[in-house]
């Protein structure tokens, strides 16, 4: 396939923003046709009645806006209209960087807090640490600011800078830096780590411009810590460029292989895509896990690697995206981003959902049944090794493991970030762990005591405990609390490592290695 085309095709689910730009042709006769022509001047008379005869002077941006909007969604869930202000989030995303200071942050207790600075950028630099709080910038307090309005701040022209006011956890005092923007990279692999001595562990979040490399790089340092099998994390990996998922799903088959095929009406839609030999592959043991918000690109990766029996799927059904966007940038900045295809596995199957019962019923399904059973619509298929597998409603797992559903009480604090603000008072107390973070997860244990406090804090900032709640969720306060602090003392790899371990569906993937060969009937 030429380059052209690589940047022809997007994926995406509806909570993920992409972007590639590309000039578009419409089928020969479809500005020509009379029942077009006819609805274009429909449209365009109730425009002008609109604009004169209302009773109060109509925002014609936004009437077009709501035409715009309106028009789109008579057609499938993923067909949708970006705004120009919209346009640079998504350009961000897919790009892979922005410029700006390179932290993470959240809003804890009414001030911006580090969460964790990205490796190398000016903040981590400067020694900006997860729990900082930012309580100004250029002096202007930043209490009661929304998150938009401090990204806004924090964000500017590369080279330039800005004095932001730091207070660190357990401090009354304040320190003012002055930090120089740079170009700042959104990584698509946010975890790269080993389980034990064997089993690595890649966290994979998109499929953007840098993606394949990213993984490249991440397989490379694993084999050198000694990886013999490799647990691939796509959960909540909603999508991205279709090149990049041919690129991921290529690593881990022999050359020559079909990985997707895109069929649609107009003829520069239809495309196969096949493994290359110009990719290092990965052969060892492969697992993958997926869930309810794993769609588009990591359908096309997961799809693939089932049909070949190359690795095991475990956890829950995915989203169920089967459609291919393309986006096409319109004068004022904005853009549409059109289905122009639908994609299909290499068995022939279509993941992609139902979608006929309207926008809302569609996402709402998705959420809703992620382990629910294949039911007799769906089609069968063949893998390679004969295995039967299912179309039109996402892709099932080789190996079914629930998520951890919590109770009301434990949902509240973490949306109060409860679990974040006692892990940063506690990491700054105990800074000697901070020596070695391999010696943290062997054995570095929540107990009692801690549990205790972390509900005594809870109490003292409002929130109701209920005993029974904490009970029934105290496997999982535990293992938030641990991966809270160790994101405090080492940043968010850590975290993720700290949460794979104790995670049910990491320990199920771990688990299938030892009878693999039986899960893909090749014995």
């Amino acid at each position: 396939m030429n380059n052209s085309m690589k940047n022809l095709f997007l994926l995406f689910s509806g909570a993920i923003l992409g972007i590639a730009f590309v000039s578009y042709v419409f089928p020969g006769d479809a500005l020509s046709d009379k029942d077009a022509a006819r609805e274009w001047r429909r449209l365009k008379e109730v425009f002008v009645d609109v604009s004169r005869y209302y009773v109060d002077e109509p925002d014609p941006k936004k009437m077009v806006d709501g035409a715009i909007d309106g028009m789109l969604e008579t057609l499938d869930p993923h067909t949708v209209y970006i705004d120009r202000e919209e346009m640079q989030a998504v350009e961000e995303q897919f790009d892979g960087h922005y410029d700006g200071i390179g932290i993470e942050f959240m809003m804890q207790n009414g001030f911006p807090t580090v969460v964790s600075p990205i490796p190398g950028s000016p903040s981590d630099r400067l020694g900006i640490l997860p729990g900082d709080r930012i309580i100004a910038i250029e002096d202007e307090s930043t209490k009661g600011m929304s998150q938009d309005e401090i990204v806004s701040k924090l964000r500017g022209p590369r080279n330039s800078s800005v004095t932001i006011t730091i207070q660190h956890p357990g401090s009354d005092d304040s320190v003012s830096v002055h930090i120089t923007r740079a170009k700042i990279p959104i990584h698509s692999v946010i975890a790269a780590v080993m389980l034990d001595d064997s089993t690595g562990y890649i966290k994979l979040t998109r499929f953007a411009m840098t993606t394949a490399d990213e993984l490249d790089e991440a397989l490379q340092s694993l084999r050198e810590q000694g990886m013999q099998r490799l647990i691939l994390d796509l959960r909540f990996n909603s999508g991205g460029l279709l090149d990049q998922a041919v690129a991921v799903a290529g690593t881990f088959l022999p050359a020559g292989k079909k990985i997707v095929f895109t069929r649609g009406r107009i003829g520069a839609a239809n495309e196969e895509f096949f493994s290359t030999s110009d990719r290092e592959k990965f052969e060892h043991p492969l697992t993958i896990l997926i869930n309810n918000g794993s769609a588009s690109a990591s359908e096309i990766v997961a799809g693939a690697v089932q049909d070949w029996d190359r690795g095991v799927l475990v956890g829950e059904r995915t989203f169920g995206k089967g459609l291919v966007q393309r986006q096409l940038r319109l004068r004022d900045g904005s853009a549409v981003r059109i289905t122009i295809a639908k994609y299909y596995t290499p068995s022939g199957r279509l993941i992609q959902r139902p979608y006929g019962n309207g926008r809302d019923q569609y996402y709402r399904e998705a959420w809703s049944d992620s382990l629910v059973a294949v039911d007799s619509t769906q089609q069968q298929y063949r893998t390679a090794a004969g295995r039967i597998v299912y179309g039109g409603g996402g892709i099932t797992p080789d190996v079914p493991v629930p998520a951890v559903t919590l109770s009301d009480g434990t949902a509240q604090l973490i949306r109060e970030r409860l679990f974040f603000e006692f892990a940063s008072d506690y990491a700054a107390k105990h800074s000697q762990w901070k020596e070695s973070p391999s010696r943290f997860m062997r054995e570095f244990t929540v107990d009692d005591t801690l549990v205790r406090a972390f509900l005594r804090l809870a109490r003292k900032r409002g929130i109701s405990v209920d005993t029974q709640q904490v009970r029934r969720d105290d496997d999982f306060i535990r293992r938030r609390l641990k991966s809270e602090i160790a994101r405090n003392l080492w940043g968010s790899e850590k975290y993720y490592q700290a949460e794979a371990l104790g995670d049910e569906q990491v320990r199920a993937a771990r688990e299938s290695f030892k009878r693999l060969r039986v899960l893909l009937r090749q014995e």
